[in-house]
């Protein structure tokens, strides 16, 4: 139990990297809780955001790899927002804080729905230059729960801790994967009752992408083979929403790959941003490019020899 949080890495991040906390809204028990990794010149970032259960920690393993190799990176986790709309306007609001004018966003589970959702509510004045998809959906009906969506703020915390739990795998996994699993047990029982009611009422309100308000986003679709909350229907469909999509397959992962298979979901998303190298939307410094390509062509090379797990097109 608990290998993550005593793993060197874990305590090294905590103890590295200072978690910030900022207000926005006029409401100020609406904090924002953030680590901000890496050189700050950069102006066009990579920002993690958490699936129901998750909190900005969840992805450390993605925060140290990642600035090592040059990248700015921006885990967060957002306050209490009821609806869509109410959660877009605070991402911009944060995003205009933080001075940041486009940024590249990762999103696992419902943090990829809201990602998506905030690139299409902004695309008029467009502030997402491109999208990492992992594990996620694009309309909620697959829940089935649209009709108890506007009832988890009635529930108490046992109760949404239990629909959240549901979800996760259940039966024998790796020793990674169980490792993966009582981590983010942990970072579901920090989170308090409106924070879980208000996640999972975004979850499952009813709401779907409009893609062709976000056509023109670079996207990579990562997901799993094995096991996961999503149906094989959910996944069909995102694949039908981005017909030009990157996809990038691992064959084992779980509902939490970035905890489990870091080395491979850090791999992938190093290829997504090197299309971006050179430009203005850069995420990484200049001047860590040549070394960080390096990198990626011998860990691509490594992963092709050693394993048949991931595929990328």
């Amino acid at each position: 139990m608990d290998e993550i949080k005593v793993s060197p890495d874990y305590n090294w991040f905590r103890s590295t990297v200072p978690l910030k906390r900022i207000i926005v809204d006029d409401d100020d028990s609406k904090v924002w809780s953030l680590y901000d990794a890496g050189p700050k010149s950069i102006r066009c970032p990579i920002i993690f955001l958490p699936p129901v259960s998750g909190t900005a920690e969840v992805f450390f393993q993605q925060v140290l790899a990642l600035t090592g190799w040059g990248y700015r990176v921006i885990s967060l986790q957002y306050p209490v927002y009821w609806n869509l709309m109410e959660f877009c306007d605070g991402f911009r609001k944060l995003l205009d804080h933080l001075q940041l004018d486009k940024v590249h966003l990762f999103g696992a589970s419902l943090g990829g729905f809201l990602a998506q959702k905030f690139a299409e509510c902004t695309h008029k004045s467009p502030r997402v230059h491109s999208l990492i998809l992992c594990n996620s959906f694009s309309d909620t009906s697959i829940f089935n729960q649209t009709w108890t969506a506007n009832s988890f703020w009635l529930m108490p915390a046992f109760l949404l801790k239990k629909i959240v739990l549901g979800n996760f795998a259940k039966g024998p996994v790796d020793p990674k994967m169980a490792d993966a699993i009582d981590f983010m047990v942990d970072r579901l029982e920090s989170l308090n009752q409106s924070e879980l009611a208000s996640r999972l009422t975004l979850n499952c309100q009813n709401s779907y992408v409009e893609p062709h308000k976000i056509k023109d986003v670079a996207v990579t679709i990562i997901d799993v083979f094995d096991q996961s909350a999503l149906s094989l229907e959910a996944k069909e469909e995102m694949y039908k929403l981005y017909p030009n999509a990157r996809r990038a397959h691992l064959k084992t992962g779980g509902n939490f790959p970035y905890l489990c298979r870091s080395a491979e979901v850090n791999l992938y998303i190093q290829i997504h941003l090197r299309q971006f190298h050179g430009t203005r939307y850069a995420a990484i410094s200049p001047a860590m490019v040549s070394a960080e390509e390096l990198q990626v062509h011998d860990s691509h090379l490594s992963s092709n020899q050693n394993s048949e797990d991931e595929a990328i097109f």
